[in-house]
C-alpha cells in the first residue's frame, strides 16, 4: 500500500511539471502602466502591446525624437548660443547660461543623459530659428521619415500641452527608427558623461536606472525617463540579447518602481518566448490554387514553442502567436502560371514586332509572329 502511495504520487508530480510550464508560456503578463508596447527591432514584430494604440502624453520621451531630428537635420560641430528662453526653461536642466556657447553634440547629450528641458529649446532654436517653426517641421520629419501619424509634438521636450500626445506603438516606431543612426545609439546607451558647462561641472548619470547599474539588466542598450504630472512615470528602453532587439515603451506608470518592473517584465517576455527564423529567397507558398513566393531573404519573429504561419489568398504571409495575435506580415509575389507566362510572352513579342514594323512591313511581321508561336507551342509541349 505504501509503494502504491509513492507510485501515485511522483506520476501526479511528473504530470505537474508540463502544467507549470505551459502555464509560464502562455501566461498573461501582469502589468501596471497603462499603456505599453514590446517591438522586435528587427523585423518590426509586434511583440505584446497594451493599449499600445491609444492617445498618451510622452513627458521627455519626446526627446528620442528631438535627438534623431538634430541629428539627421544638424551639424554636430556647429556652436550653439543659448537664448534666454533657453535658459529660463523649466524642470529638469543641464543649467545653461544665457549667452554661454555650446555644441550641437554637447546639448543632445545633455538632452538625452540628464534630460536637460533647456538643452532641448536650445536645440530647437537652432534647428528651426523658433518653437513654432520647430513644431512644424518635427512633426513633418515623423510623418515623412518615420511613417507615424498618431503623434504630435508641441515642444522639443515634453513639458505638458494637452495637444502634445504620442502613442506607445509611435514612441516605439520613432525608437526603432532612432536606433539605427550610430550617433543616436551612443548617446543613448551612455550611463555617465562628464560635463563642463559655464556654471555648472559634474559628472551626467543617465536618469534611466536599468542603464546607470541601480536596477541592473545585462541585456540593456540605452533608455530615456520621462515624468510630468499629467504623464506620470515614462519609459523608453533597447535591450538585445545576441539574437534579437526589444524595444520597450512603458507609459503612464503610477510609480518608478511600476514602469521599471513592467519593462523588465516585457524584456524577459520578449526573449524567453521568442526568436528569429530565416526564410530563403524563392520559397513557393500554394494557396487556393496559386503559387506566392519570396523575392529576397526574410527575417521573422517567431514564437519558440507554438505558433502559426498563415498565407491569404492575396499571398500575405502572417505570423501569428499561440493566442492567434499577428506579430508581423510579409507581402509575398505572386508566381504566375507557365500558360500565363507564355501568353505574355507572345504577346509582348508580337507587340514589339508591330511597332518596329511600317505599314508595308505588316506583311512580313506577321509570318514572324505566327513561326514565332509555333516554335515556343513546341517548347511547351516538350516541357
Amino acid at each position: 500500500m505504501r509503494e502504491t502511495t509513492i507510485a501515485i504520487c511522483f506520476i501526479l508530480l511528473l504530470f505537474s511539471f508540463p502544467m507549470i510550464s505551459n502555464a509560464k508560456e502562455n501566461r498573461e503578463l501582469e502589468l501596471l502602466s497603462e499603456s505599453v508596447f514590446l517591438l522586435d527591432s528587427d523585423t518590426g514584430a509586434v511583440l505584446y502591446e497594451k493599449n499600445g494604440y491609444e492617445k498618451m502624453y510622452p513627458a521627455s520621451l519626446t526627446k528620442i525624437a528631438t535627438a534623431i531630428y538634430a541629428i539627421e537635420k544638424g551639424n554636430l560641430d556647429d556652436i550653439i548660443t543659448v537664448s534666454e528662453k533657453a535658459y529660463s526653461t523649466e524642470g529638469t536642466r543641464v543649467y545653461l547660461e544665457q549667452g554661454e556657447q555650446v555644441t550641437l553634440r554637447h546639448l543632445i547629450d545633455g538632452m538625452l543623459i540628464n534630460s536637460g528641458n533647456d538643452a532641448a529649446v536650445a536645440i530647437a532654436e537652432y534647428l528651426d530659428g523658433s518653437i513654432d517653426v520647430f513644431e512644424k517641421n518635427i512633426n513633418q520629419f515623423l510623418i515623412e521619415k518615420v511613417d507615424v501619424h498618431s503623434t504630435h509634438f508641441k515642444n522639443p521636450n515634453g513639458l505638458f500641452h494637452k495637444d502634445h500626445y504620442t502613442t506607445a506603438n509611435d514612441l516605439a516606431l520613432i525608437t526603432q527608427y532612432a536606433m539605427q543612426n550610430p550617433t543616436f545609439r551612443e548617446i543613448f546607451g551612455t550611463s555617465e558623461l562628464k560635463w563642463d558647462g559655464l556654471s555648472w561641472d559634474t559628472t551626467l548619470v543617465s536618469h534611466h536606472q536599468m542603464v546607470n547599474g541601480s536596477r541592473p539588466y545585462d541585456k540593456v542598450t540605452g533608455g530615456k525617463t520621462g515624468f510630468v504630472n499629467e504623464s506620470k512615470q515614462t519609459l523608453a528602453t533597447t535591450a538585445e540579447n545576441g539574437e534579437l532587439h526589444l524595444i520597450a515603451i512603458v507609459l503612464k506608470g503610477n510609480y518608478k518602481r511600476d514602469v521599471y518592473s513592467d519593462t523588465k517584465e516585457l524584456l524577459d517576455f520578449g526573449f524567453d518566448q521568442y526568436t528569429h527564423k530565416e526564410i530563403p529567397a524563392g520559397k513557393s507558398f500554394f494557396v487556393n490554387g496559386t503559387t506566392y513566393e519570396t523575392t529576397k531573404e526574410e527575417i521573422i519573429t517567431v514564437p519558440r514553442t507554438k505558433g502559426e504561419e498563415e498565407i491569404t489568398s492575396s499571398g500575405l504571409l502572417m505570423i501569428e502567436n499561440a493566442n492567434g495575435d499577428i506579430l508581423q506580415s510579409i507581402q509575398l509575389a505572386k508566381v504566375m502560371p507557365a500558360e500565363e507566362t507564355f501568353k505574355e510572352d507572345i504577346s509582348k513579342e508580337v507587340e514589339r514586332e508591330e511597332k518596329k514594323s511600317s505599314l508595308p512591313g505588316v506583311v512580313i511581321g506577321i509570318p514572324f509572329a505566327l513561326g514565332f508561336v509555333y516554335i515556343m507551342k513546341r517548347r511547351a509541349i516538350k516541357r
